[in-house]
């Protein structure tokens, strides 16, 4: 089927030139060629980046979220790069073009480099999103993180005059529906008069228990956490004030927190035998798993500094995260007794300083240069929390990076390059293991590194509708420090000379070509991307992680294509497959495919949109998950069996009553195991997807 359809949907794509002559008369579309993209730290416009770029704007998020549950939900809808959604409060697992991406909050880093608790999907609201600007492949503009690339999430911006916008719906599956059931509402104004502009929300979610295709509750992730049974609230501020006619101040506070009930335990699971890890209504031992989460901007801007358009921004996140507990061997110490419980959190506090400076049409040419200095500050530590004793010691990491990018743009030719440079410094006191791996007194050190990281690209506009583009750049990210640190169990060793700490550095050279009419565009890209010393991640028997320093080489292909059959009819399809392999024997020679903890499966997501009058439209959309075998060598190790899932989003405008969207996730009620539980989950973490889950949807503005 998977095939058949995929051979319908390119045939479709073929005979584009043909139909294209029944919108002759369309006025040209071009807006993502206008549309300018912050995460660039340049303000340039999609068609000059050197590298694929996917806008998710405001109205399809909402679209998405008429179905999707969460972030990560929409991201893989609509990013088949991007890894399937785990369907939990995690986003491990989760990469982007086989590593991971980095999350920004109009430009704050969200992820936690020294401990990643892999939460920085569900740290903001979907309702307080404008778009989202999404880097595919490792770039350094934005400092340590984007290996895979960058997503960056645009809050909701003020409007001329003044605007309120209310929310309420209700979630259920079509089995088990009373313990299945969620609720949301919602409010936010926007508003702007003379120089003052204000945006201010909150939203409240109340997440049942998920269903899946067999009508069975789905397994709480006991020891990540879970969306399903909890609740949560995201309070969030913006102000802006015009100093005069070219200067500017604007603060942000966006607090985001979700809590878990704790009314339901996981149990059974058993991937051999094909038995899936269900809930039951017991109580989970020790606190329920929570995210806390509250992120700060002020940003000033100036348009004509020293000749420069400056923006300046200092900020600071505040990052708690809780997870599930259980009496693991790694938590046992015999001086608090036996088969002891215990349970870890996340602290993280991080501020720092971004200033950019741009400076058009240098010397009365087509050139622009920008130049700008980042700083960052974060100390981050992991306790068991039930018994305060310290699993990763109080981690201090110092960062300074200036940075220059020059662009020549003319006659349909765009050249970029740029240097950032990197000095990290890492501070880590004389700390003391836990008693399972040995109680091993370890020597602090303030290790640091320097890193020059290059970048450069072309762009070619063939034609108004063509374009070629081609590119390199480096990425920079931390080999999650604290799990290097915390499973240190060799005396005798230092943090100053231990080579488990040395920066991760992933090269990336993409190519690509891009079509775009008033009917149709398409856009084709192959990336490769290589790391001398990568960071895999392998499970022990008790799911806790160790990081693995290899060799690592990645590459790709992404597709994406879309046709306007008519002005009220659309067709459309995204496609990506990644593959992956590292060095097991330390060779130098890569030779074992990466799983399902790094890279994605091979997929593709169709959809049809439709619209039906005026006041009503609609989205059914396909993704297809394709098989995939994982080698070592010539045996294979691991395998997935691909799903299909379809979804639905019918949505009603009303001329009185604001605007009502259903939506329906897995509309013909697939049972399956998650890309996540079939290729790197243990046994009591063999998760299914959720089954069909109706979703009504009302937004009021006035």
């Amino acid at each position: 089927m998977q095939k058949t359809l995929l051979s319908l949907t390119i045939a479709t794509l073929l005979s584009a030139p043909a139909l294209a002559q029944q919108s002759e008369n369309q006025e040209p579309v071009a807006a993502a060629e206008r549309i300018k993209i912050t995460a660039s730290r340049t303000e340039q416009t999609a068609a000059s980046i050197p590298a694929t770029v996917t806008v998710i704007e405001g109205e399809e998020l909402r679209q998405q979220l008429a179905s999707a549950d969460t972030l990560s939900d929409v991201l893989g809808n609509l990013v088949p790069a991007f890894s399937p959604s785990r369907q939990k409060l995690t986003s491990s697992g989760e990469t982007l073009r086989g590593r991971d991406p980095l999350y920004l909050i109009d430009g704050v880093p969200q992820s936690n480099p020294l401990r990643n608790g892999a939460r920085a999907a569900y740290t903001i609201d979907p309702l307080m999103i404008e778009r989202i600007e999404i880097i595919h492949g490792a770039s350094a503009i934005q400092g340590l993180g984007a290996s895979g690339g960058l997503i960056n999430i645009i809050t909701k911006s003020a409007t001329q005059g003044a605007s309120h916008e209310v929310n309420a719906g209700f979630t259920a599956p079509t089995s088990e529906t009373s313990e299945g059931l969620s609720y949301r509402t919602g409010y936010l104004f926007r508003g702007a008069a003379d120089d003052v502009s204000v945006v201010a929300g909150v939203q409240l979610r109340s997440t049942g228990m998920y269903v899946d295709g067999n009508g069975q509750l789905i397994g709480v992730d006991t020891a990540q956490g879970d969306t399903m049974d909890s609740e949560s609230y995201d309070l969030f501020a913006k102000l802006g004030y015009r100093i005069d006619t070219q200067q500017s101040l604007e603060a942000m506070v966006n607090h985001f927190e979700l809590e878990g009930n704790g009314d339901y335990s996981s149990q059974g699971g058993d991937r051999s035998a094909g038995e899936p890890t269900i809930s039951v209504p017991e109580p989970a031992a020790g606190d329920a798993p929570t995210n806390r989460v509250t992120t700060a901007t002020l940003t000033y801007r100036h348009a004509n500094l020293w000749g420069a358009d400056v923006n300046w921004q200092l900020f600071s996140q505040d990052f708690s995260a809780l997870y599930g507990g259980g009496t693991y061997a790694t938590f046992q110490d015999p001086a608090y007794g036996e088969n002891l419980f215990d349970q870890s959190r996340n602290d993280s506090q991080k501020y720092g300083s971004r200033l950019t400076m741009n400076w058009r049409n240098v010397g009365a040419m087509p050139v622009n240069i920008a130049a700008g200095l980042d700083y960052l500050n974060d100390t981050t530590f992991q306790e068991l929390a039930q018994t305060n004793r310290k699993w990763v010691p109080e981690t201090t990491f110092k960062n300074w990076a200036p940075f220059t990018q020059v662009r020549y743009q003319a006659n349909g030719l765009t050249l970029s390059a740029g240097l950032r440079y990197e000095y990290g410094q890492l501070s880590v006191d004389d700390f003391t293991t836990l008693a399972s791996y040995g109680s091993v007194l370890v020597e602090g050190g303030e290790p640091s590194f320097n890193e020059l990281l290059p970048n450069a690209g072309i762009v070619y506009e063939l034609s108004n509708d063509w374009r070629v583009f081609a590119s390199y750049s480096e990425g920079f990210s931390m080999p999650d420090v604290g799990r290097v640190l915390r499973g240190i169990s060799e005396p005798g060793l230092s943090v100053s000379s231990f080579l488990d700490l040395q920066p991760v550095i992933a090269d990336n050279r993409e190519v690509g070509v891009e079509y775009r009419s008033s009917a149709m565009t398409f856009s084709a890209s192959y990336f490769m991307s290589d790391s001398d010393l990568g960071a895999r991640l392998q499970a022990d028997a008790e799911g806790f992680y160790s990081v693995k320093r290899e060799r690592t080489e990645i590459d790709g292909y992404e597709l994406s294509a879309s046709y306007a059959w008519s002005p009220v009819t659309s067709f459309g399809m995204n496609y990506a497959k990644t593959n992956g392999e590292y060095d097991s024997n330390g060779d130098d020679r890569v030779d074992t495919e990466l799983g399902g903890r790094n890279i994605a499966p091979e997929r593709a997501n169709l959809f049809w949109e439709q619209q039906w009058g005026t006041l009503v439209s609609s989205r059914l959309q396909y993704n297809m998950l394709f098989d995939r075998d994982i080698y070592s060598g010539a045996q294979a190790i691991n395998n997935f069996d691909g799903y299909e899932t379809l979804d639905a989003q019918v949505m009603i405008e009303t001329l009185d009553y604001g605007r009502f969207t259903i939506g329906v996730e897995n509309l013909l009620d697939e049972y399956y195991f998650t890309y996540y539980a079939q290729t790197a989950g243990s046994d009591n973490r063999n998760f299914t997807g959720r089954g069909r889950t109706v979703s009504v949807n009302w937004n009021y503005q006035f």
